[in-house]
């Protein structure tokens, strides 16, 4: 069989046969006083590729956190410093049946689809390499952080498949058209000083210094009103793409409703008296 160098512009290959799985593929830590989530995929020995049962556990996580007002804003991060995630683990997927493939695609989409429908606010520390499913996962996000070292691709083309996890949608509003669709096309990744200098990432930070700066935007973000965050987040979600005064007529919609909120009250008395604010939990 001849050898090639098609794959040399991939930072990875298959996962191991024989690597020992964590007791659990997906990490929950409360941070913050149990404000912040902090998701972790975690299959380091395999770069953090996504399983069926992966995929099952972080679509439970996000659900639970979704019903839980307390949990005020989420941090998602892979284990270990060489991978965010690179994606649908193939080995897996090698001796699937179409039945299986097309199963785990729903999965899948129902996992993708519920971090996209959170409330709350979701930031991406993607901490090494984001391929295929992974970097869709952390374009499903509200914003990235990334690591020096981080790279972003869609190499499904290369393995004759049309990406299905969202970026078509989603690459061509985080990266000028043009770049989003060759990406797409080649299947070459771009690097986090790209990424950052397109406006892909917002913040770039040393590998050692990410999920401290992470843990800070998170918890800056969890001292806000969590009624006034989110009603944010829905005016911009909502507005996209939609005519200038139908965008605006959402996010006064929003306006009007922070401000007959208890915590327009608390934030303006907190500012006037010099103190911190107590917000309530958001109750919608």
């Amino acid at each position: 069989m001849a050898t090639t160098d098609r794959w040399q512009a991939l930072d990875f290959g298959p996962p191991p046969s024989n690597g020992e799985e964590p007791e659990s593929p997906v990490l929950v830590d409360y941070l913050a006083e149990g404000r912040v989530a902090l998701i972790t995929l975690n299959r380091p020995h395999a770069d953090n590729a996504i399983t069926t049962e992966m995929g099952a556990r972080l679509t439970e996580v996000v659900e639970t956190i979704a019903v839980r007002p307390a949990i005020r804003v989420v941090v998602l991060t892979g284990a270990g410093t060489k991978a965010f995630s690179v994606g649908s683990d193939l080995r897996q997927r090698k001796n699937m049946t179409k039945e299986d493939w097309l199963r785990q695609r729903q999965d899948f989409d129902r996992t993708l689809y519920t971090v996209r429908q959170l409330r709350k606010p979701v930031l991406a520390a993607v901490n090494g390499v984001a391929y295929g499913g992974g970097s869709e996962l952390a374009q499903s996000t509200d914003f990235i952080i990334a690591s020096e070292n981080a790279t972003f691709g869609q190499p499904e083309a290369m393995l004759g498949l049309a990406a299905g996890g969202g970026s078509p949608a989603l690459l061509p509003r985080l990266l000028p058209p043009g770049k989003a669709m060759q990406m797409l096309m080649t299947g070459d990744p771009i690097d986090a000083q790209e990424a950052y200098r397109l406006g892909m990432v917002n913040e770039l930070h040393p590998p050692g210094e990410l999920m401290d700066a992470a843990k800070r935007i998170a918890e800056k973000i969890a001292s806000n009103s969590p009624t006034a965050v989110q009603a944010v987040k829905r005016a911009v979600r909502l507005g996209e793409g939609q005519p200038i005064e139908q965008s605006i007529a959402i996010m006064m919609d929003s306006h009007w409703r922070s401000a007959v909120h208890p915590d327009r009250v608390e934030g303006i008395g907190a500012f006037n008296e010099g103190r911190e604010p107590t917000f309530q939990d958001a109750d919608f």
